[in-house]
């Protein structure tokens, strides 16, 4: 394997939680993923830390004709980020950033009965959190999960990444208390290149691991 790819998701997150060891076994400590790729990363450092894991909702709206390139993000309580650089360079209008932030809210609420069910969201008010993704391309989802987290007043927030481009990994550190990124590429292009197995995670995946982390099935309480 090339020494400067990622084997696999799996893989990421038992690097990472080697980097958090000083938050294992703690009470105030919460992991959580963004689904669905955050979620086998952050399933392995809850694992190996004994802490609970839950997710935090997000959805990137991407550029009409391009979607995998993000013009911001929306997440679970009507929180919008706006990529103001990307919306000015490809002179989107308020008309179409409507019509994708409507779509991606409905996938939104889908992925939240889905993954969730009828249970709410963590109570992470006065605990740290260790905000998990599988990769961060320009930040806008996981600006939108910040934005999200600090409504809830959590004590603290790390974010834990397997690869992120350094000026993103800067500007998230004047947002956050601490960044933890395992491969910094000055030219990201896609987070897809830097893994040798990126197969898309599924909606089965994702209840599947929330399942095995749960409190009922780990004993480690949310």
């Amino acid at each position: 394997m090339n020494a400067l790819l990622l084997a696999n998701r799996t893989k990421a997150g038992r690097l990472l939680a080697l980097k958090l060891k000083a938050y294992a076994n703690r009470s105030d400590v919460i992991v959580l993923a963004l689904p669905r790729g955050g979620v086998p990363v952050a399933f392995e450092i809850a694992k190996a830390l004994n802490l609970p894991l839950d997710i935090c909702l997000v959805r990137k709206l991407g550029v009409p004709e391009h979607p995998e390139l993000a013009m911001g993000a929306i997440a679970m309580g009507g929180v919008i980020v706006i990529n103001e650089d990307i919306v000015q360079w490809r002179k989107i209008s308020q008309q179409a950033i409507a019509k994708v932030a409507a779509r991606e809210k409905e996938e939104l609420e889908r992925r939240d009965r889905l993954y969730r069910g009828n249970r709410p969201f963590p109570q992470v008010r006065d605990r740290t959190v260790i905000l998990v993704d599988d990769g961060i391309a320009t930040g806008s989802t996981i600006r939108a999960a910040i934005t999200t987290l600090k409504k809830e007043q959590p004590q603290k927030i790390i974010i834990a990444v397997p690869v992120a481009p350094p000026s993103t990994c800067q500007q998230l550190k004047a947002e956050v208390d601490k960044v933890i990124c395992l491969l910094k590429p000055e030219h990201l292009y896609s987070i897809s290149l830097w893994y040798e197995n990126f197969a898309q995670t599924t909606d089965a995946e994702v209840r599947k691991l929330l399942e095995m982390a749960s409190p009922e099935t780990t004993g480690v309480p949310n």
